[in-house]
């Protein structure tokens, strides 16, 4: 009852980040773009450790989304104009995370701060944090539930990238580039590989519990919790996917 009554705030906050991320997660797995978060997530990010190196954190959210924007709309554009996207939305990906590393290099904590970017704590998020984050991706599933079905062609491109960028502006602050990318990837696999249920659904759900999980042991065993979070939800993703696809071989043979 305790640990409740202390991480309810960060408890919410998992499950918030695997529903809105599993919104994005199941769409990007179909179109077989899985970098577009990491890619956005680290552009983003390049905002957040100029902010971070040079502007002692001024204007972090505003860089943040700003930079966000910017990564949505070059994606958006390389979705209609350029071949094999796959492979440029990973070197995007890289682009981000050496332009992080270069940013960082002239603070006397880079290493410090790369790795905050990369897997922050969520542990003790604050009950004000919560509600901004939750404000936020209510708005997002609004408009991707409500508005993006009705949209069509270019503007229905740039919706959902430009939704996706507002997402990960607040989830990289939140959480770190990499458990969002964990979290966008791993539950939407594991849905859209399993066959009884509606993938979001499922996605949602297993996902939530893989980060809750988490949370426990990383308060348990006093280990690092965004790190935790990724090793969690990844492997337990794996082992269901592996499962998932065991199965369908032996009813196959």
């Amino acid at each position: 009852m305790q640990i409740i009554e202390l991480l309810w705030p960060a408890f919410v906050l998992a499950i918030a980040l695997v529903f809105i991320h599993s919104v994005f997660g199941i769409e990007i797995i179909k179109r077989g773009v899985i970098f577009t978060d990491l890619a956005i997530g680290q552009i983003a990010a390049s905002g957040m450790a100029i902010s971070i190196a040079f502007m002692g954190g001024a204007y972090q959210s505003t860089m943040t989304l700003s930079f966000a924007v910017f990564g949505a709309l070059v994606i958006t554009w390389a979705t209609k104009r350029v071949e094999k996207i796959e492979a440029f939305i990973g070197l995007l990906y890289a682009l981000g995370i050496s332009a992080i590393m270069l940013i960082l290099a002239q603070s006397a904590e880079g290493t410090e701060l790369f790795s905050k970017l990369s897997a922050a704590d969520i542990l003790f998020t604050s009950s004000e944090d919560l509600y901004k984050d939750l404000a936020i991706y209510g708005f997002v599933a609004f408009v991707m539930f409500v508005v993006y079905p009705r949209v069509q062609g270019v503007k229905k491109e740039f919706l959902f990238f430009l939704m996706l960028a507002i997402t990960v502006t607040s989830s990289v602050q939140s959480a770190g580039v990499l458990v969002v990318f964990s979290l966008l990837i791993a539950p939407s696999y594991a849905g859209v590989t399993q066959k009884k249920f509606k993938p979001f659904i499922f996605a949602t759900i297993f996902g939530s519990l893989a980060v809750l999980g988490a949370l426990i042991i990383s308060y348990n065993y006093d280990l690092p919790t965004g790190y935790t979070i990724i090793f969690s939800v990844v492997s337990v993703s794996l082992l269901m996917v592996v499962f998932i696809s065991m199965k369908g071989v032996k009813k196959r043979a």
